[in-house]
């Protein structure tokens, strides 16, 4: 068979923080415990989306996800020294920006007040103050410039161009309000790092990354998980991992965590959890209809989706960016696809060993 004709297969890595992240790292070591000769590194494309992108340029770069799982499991480790500092720090760009416009808003109301002030609209003039709100809390400098530190130290390309196989890393276009996709087409030069940094800006969180005169922000799940790069570079197996699933909740039961104790309900967790079920609720439902009508249009393309259990409030129980909690997340997103793989009609299961991997039989056995 030639090159050109050859089977090939994608990954794609949705985002959902660091226990996102370590989730997808969990998963995938387990596969290449499972599958006899299969490694994280044999896929031809590989597409992130936000804190998925790290994970899918560590692969792309030839990391195996075995060494990534050792790494992160071992706080002793070295391999990926990542720290609070390079989360969280304050954009000092923006927040003089947030001062300019304020003083800005300020003036207008004096004006207001003083020319016309028995129509003075207090809750509109009020309003002038929310467009002087920060674009986000923190900067992804920091993120970047360690990002760009691990490429040096592991010996990873740094620029699209020097990577086989082919890395996809998706972030949206703020002003343009559509996907753009780094490694391809009229932004394919830009470093990889900052690529990272863009696909990783999360909104309210992050401010945006400006890259040219061009503002960039975390690129979520849309409706395809971005399977549609994948196949549209010539994959006809995608795998797509997603961490962020709502959890169901048992009401009848106190199996809710939370820093109070056990409760009964997701809103016991508060305004931030609250929030952050209705988003997954959103995002879930959305990639569900998109995979279902894209699988429809895209017969000959195999679409699998590995995610965790919507019962299980395991990647619910902390923040989306507590790297503290690595170890849970990352035995829990191995031993809940073993588990998965185990089953007799596992459609990833299936699915890779047509492609000729098969599972070793000792695991089979202990099933």
């Amino acid at each position: 068979m030639s090159e050109a004709s050859a089977p090939r297969m994608g990954l794609c890595l949705g985002g959902g923080g660091i226990t996102g992240a370590m989730y997808e790292v969990g998963c995938l070591a387990a596969l290449e415990d499972a599958f006899d000769g299969f490694r994280a590194t044999d896929f031809d494309v590989y597409v992130g989306a936000s804190t998925g992108s790290v994970v899918a340029t560590a692969l792309a770069g030839g990391l195996p996800a075995q060494r990534l799982y050792r790494a992160l499991l071992d706080p002793a480790d070295d391999f990926f020294p990542l720290q609070r500092q390079h989360l969280l720090r304050f954009d000092g760009r923006e927040l003089r920006r947030v001062w300019g416009s304020a003083l800005g808003a300020l003036r207008r109301l004096v004006g207001s007040v003083t020319t016309r002030p028995l129509d003075l609209d207090v809750w509109h003039e009020l309003e002038r103050f929310t467009d002087s709100l920060p674009a986000g809390l923190f900067t992804v400098d920091a993120l970047e410039r360690f990002l760009d530190s691990i490429l040096t130290r592991r010996g990873l390309p740094k620029t699209f161009a020097e990577l086989r196989p082919r890395l996809m890393l998706v972030a949206n276009d703020l002003d343009r309000g559509q996907r753009a996709i780094f490694g391809i087409g009229a932004i394919d030069d830009v470093p990889i790092a900052r690529a990272l940094a863009a696909s990783c800006a999360v909104p309210l969180l992050y401010a945006p990354v400006r890259i040219g005169d061009r503002d960039f922000v975390a690129g979520g799940l849309g409706e395809t998980g971005h399977v549609d790069v994948a196949v549209e570079l010539g994959c006809d197996l995608v795998l797509m991992l997603n961490a962020m699933v709502p959890v169901r909740v048992d009401t009848g039961a106190r199996d809710v965590p939370t820093g109070h104790g056990p409760r009964r309900r997701v809103r016991d967790k508060g305004l931030l959890w609250v929030y952050n079920q209705s988003t997954r609720m959103v995002s879930q439902a959305r990639l569900t209809h998109g995979l279902a009508a894209y699988r429809a249009d895209h017969p000959d393309a195999s679409v699998l989706l590995l995610e965790p259990a919507p019962d299980d409030a395991t990647m619910f129980m902390h923040s989306p960016m507590n790297f503290a909690v690595r170890r849970t997340i990352l035995e829990y997103g191995y031993t809940s696809t073993m588990k998965r793989l185990r089953l007799e009609r596992a459609p990833i299961r299936e699915a890779f060993e047509a492609r000729g991997l098969h599972m070793h039989a000792e695991l089979l056995e202990r099933g």
